[in-house]
């Protein structure tokens, strides 16, 4: 008899889970995700505030001035900013957050002026006259 009512409460378990299973399973849904579109919302918003930082240190009088000086206008350099990729603009934050205290400032402008010219001779910018693109 406890045998009897040992098998009726197993067989019993078991059409509830089975139940339970096929209830689930009709609920969830899969398709594939590709890593991109995973990690791009995270990179977008740091890269945005990357560039921001950017365009606010290029906005800096001190900054703007030293530009003025290599002569590469700051409105220039700030669309220049836009129109970088994200590695750029992150492998420019690391450089200048890398940079000593004090001695930044001026090795930021002289970093930003050889990446001018590094993309004027790719062709991929126009800034300089004196730099002629590498064909």
């Amino acid at each position: 008899m406890l045998m009897q009512q040992s098998r009726i409460v197993r067989s019993f378990v078991a059409h509830i889970m089975m139940a339970c299973m096929l209830l689930i399973s009709g609920l969830a849904q899969a398709a594939p995700v590709s890593t991109s579109s995973m990690i791009a919302p995270q990179s977008v918003a740091a890269t945005d505030a990357d560039r921001e930082k950017l365009i606010t240190l290029i906005q800096r009088d001190d900054i703007a001035e030293q530009l003025s000086a290599f002569g590469v206008d700051p409105v220039d350099a700030q669309m220049r900013v836009a129109d970088m990729s994200a590695a750029e603009v992150a492998d420019l934050n690391q450089q200048i957050d890398s940079l000593p205290a004090g001695a930044g400032v001026l090795g930021a402008i002289v970093l930003i002026f050889i990446i001018f010219i590094i993309t004027d001779m790719l062709g991929a910018t126009n800034i300089f006259n004196f730099v002629h693109p590498v064909r």
